[in-house]
């Protein structure tokens, strides 16, 4: 993927829980992982329905660790049913898009988002808040400031590889032969 993550409006808890759950997975995997494995996670998590996950036991969770379909992490497995309990205690105290617009600056919101999710960083929160069209500060600002600097990064990476020249072509003379060489 080139870019940004697609953005959502989101419908429902469900469609919160899912996406939060996307940056669980891909913390510490690539992308393309998680992706190539998101259509087994789906169904694995009920869909995301944020009830019946909230429900899952541990030996739901012991299945899930078993089986090949999915990422097999059992502390991100866990953290995407604990996430789940968390979402609905906020739906229940007053409704979980209303938390989220109760705190307008985005450090304060992303702290208690992290203290409240299990599995969840700095990435994972800027992921999650901008696929579900929360504003979040501009993505070079954010990433410098939280020393994820990943264009100078690449830039710094770029120049300490000596840069791809054109190969030149040599002309071959013909081989001898050997009866010519020996005149």
């Amino acid at each position: 993927m080139e870019g940004p993550p697609p953005q959502i409006v989101a419908k429902s808890l469900d469609d919160y829980l899912e996406q939060l759950s996307k940056g669980v997975f891909q913390a510490g995997i690539s992308w393309r992982v998680v992706d190539s494995k998101w259509p087994s996670i789906t169904t694995a998590f009920h869909k995301f329905n944020v009830e019946r996950v909230a429900r899952m036991s541990d030996r739901d969770i012991d299945a899930l660790v078993k089986d090949e379909r999915v990422i097999r992490s059992r502390p991100k497995i866990a953290a995407v049913v604990h996430n789940a309990n968390e979402l609905l205690a906020l739906e229940r105290a007053g409704g979980f898009k209303k938390h989220l617009k109760s705190l307008p600056e985005y450090e304060a919101l992303a702290t208690d988002l992290k203290k409240r999710f299990k599995f969840v960083g700095d990435s994972g929160v800027y992921h999650f808040l901008w696929t579900v069209k929360h504003p979040v500060p501009d993505w070079r600002e954010w990433s410098r400031a939280h020393g994820k600097d990943w264009e100078a990064k690449v830039k710094a990476s770029r120049a300490g590889k000596p840069k791809a020249t054109r190969p030149t072509t040599r002309v071959r003379a013909k081989p001898r032969s050997p009866a010519r060489s020996a005149r």
